[in-house]
């Protein structure tokens, strides 16, 4: 994974942890420990499903980049509705709490996808690629006499 792909990728896991930690404590102080445990399995859930997509995509991009932004949009779809089938799956467990479960689902969900747009935003890829310097130094500069 190039650095660039490996440091976007720490940029929103890192916020996303700290919001399921929180989650995690808030949870077990309200609904006790198997609200903690929905929790920490929720913000679990999304941190693969996100991260991996992030890895399916950056693939696409470097073998198939016309399709791009094709994939981005139907890799998030596909993670939202895959989300939600958990949430639905797992609404009558008795495991963990159900709500704690949902609850840090979204929330870890909004935390990753506002942290993957600051880390592109603050990221300065170059969307066009420098033509080397050697390249440069037989093209002459400026008017010619």
């Amino acid at each position: 994974m190039p650095s660039n792909d490996a440091r976007t990728l720490l940029q929103t896991v890192v916020p996303t942890a700290a919001v399921g930690v929180i989650a995690a404590i808030v949870s077990g102080v309200v609904a006790g420990g198997k609200g903690a445990l929905g929790a920490a399995v929720g913000t679990l859930v999304v941190v693969l499903f996100m991260g991996i997509g992030i890895v399916v995509l950056q693939r696409t991009a470097k073998h198939f980049p016309q399709l791009f932004q094709a994939m981005g949009l139907m890799l998030y779809t596909t993670q939202l509705l895959v989300l939600f089938l958990f949430v639905a799956a797992f609404k009558d467990t008795t495991l963990f709490n159900p709500r704690t479960f949902a609850a840090s689902i979204v929330a870890s969900t909004l935390v990753w996808v506002a942290a993957q747009a600051r880390a592109h935003m603050k990221a300065k890829i170059l969307y066009v690629e420098p033509e080397p310097s050697e390249a440069r130094r037989g093209e002459k500069t400026g008017p010619s006499a």
